[in-house]
């Protein structure tokens, strides 16, 4: 008993090492309700969803609508094969994510997932392409090309609510360190070029209970243990992005009910990733107003 407690500790931070507003979902809920965007006449902010195959993309995206429904979504079709060798989500993809009769001020954007192989999974080119607005909804991405201008599925001139104003890359707390080079390859390249287009960038790292034992037993532990501190470290040295936009939460892909301590962090997460994407949608709209 003493053995197991002692061993525990060693796992685990005396003190939380970010504060996390627990019990206070509704709080979060509300003002992401009430969020107005900094630009008029723009009804949304896009958020581009991407990730490798099996990391929880399109989990994410369904857990983000689970909360504020109150119920378990799967509008974006999940992938429950045994086989996640290969990417399940076919095409570009917009989600609207409901408040009452309206909607709320960001939309997610679902892609084909990232694989080793290079004619395997989205084209990264393909990915920058979609940041600009350049591809339209419902574009079955080709796994042996990438899109031109000629492509049925190819916008010539994107609006503002086409083009993408944060990124997130969906890493799994478990897998990061089975990463191939190819994979991490094609994600430095997407943060490079979403780096030139000025489109701020997150991680979500997802399935921490299946990287660390203490949040099996306690999600409240996330921001308390050790293991999983050290592979946000991790997920941010590999992708050269900040820890500080680096944020551990567990998606609803085993449960039935929603619940609060899921639905914070996923909140937490949504509020940032909303701040930065506003941010990005005003600094955009004050070029284009001091250029003219």
């Amino acid at each position: 008993m003493g053995g197991s407690q002692s061993k525990e500790t060693t796992l685990e931070y005396n003190k939380p090492w970010r504060d996390t507003p627990w019990g206070l979902q509704e709080d979060l809920e509300k003002k992401i309700k009430e969020f107005k965007l900094s630009v008029q006449n723009i009804e949304h902010v896009r958020i581009m969803v991407i990730g490798e195959v099996g990391a929880g993309k399109t989990s994410f995206i369904n857990s983000v609508n689970s909360v504020f429904q109150k119920r378990i979504t799967n509008e974006a079709l999940v992938n429950k094969t045994t086989d996640i060798s290969t990417t399940f989500t076919k095409w570009l993809k917009t989600y609207y994510i409901r408040n009452a009769q309206s909607f709320l001020p960001f939309v997610l954007t679902d892609t084909m997932g990232l694989e080793s192989e290079d004619l395997h999974g989205v084209h990264t080119e393909d990915i920058v392409k979609a940041m600009e607005g350049h591809i339209k909804e419902r574009y079955k991405f080709n796994q042996t090309c990438t899109i031109v201008p000629q492509d049925v599925g190819y916008r010539s001139d994107p609006s503002p609510q086409d083009k993408t104003y944060c990124l997130v890359y969906i890493m799994a707390a478990d897998k990061i360190s089975m990463m191939t080079d190819n994979v991490l390859k094609k994600i430095k390249y997407i943060k490079n070029k979403a780096n030139e287009l000025e489109i701020p960038q997150v991680i979500i790292m997802t399935r921490p209970d299946e990287a660390c034992p203490l949040v099996q037993k306690d999600l409240r532990k996330i921001y308390t243990s050790k293991k999983i501190k050290e592979k946000l470290k991790e997920c941010s040295e590999l992708t050269g992005i900040s820890m500080s936009y680096a944020l551990p939460l567990k998606n609803y892909h085993d449960k039935i009910d929603t619940q609060n301590d899921i639905d914070v962090l996923i909140l937490r997460a949504i509020t940032q990733i909303l701040h930065l994407a506003n941010d990005a949608l005003r600094m955009k709209f004050n070029e284009n107003t001091n250029s003219e």
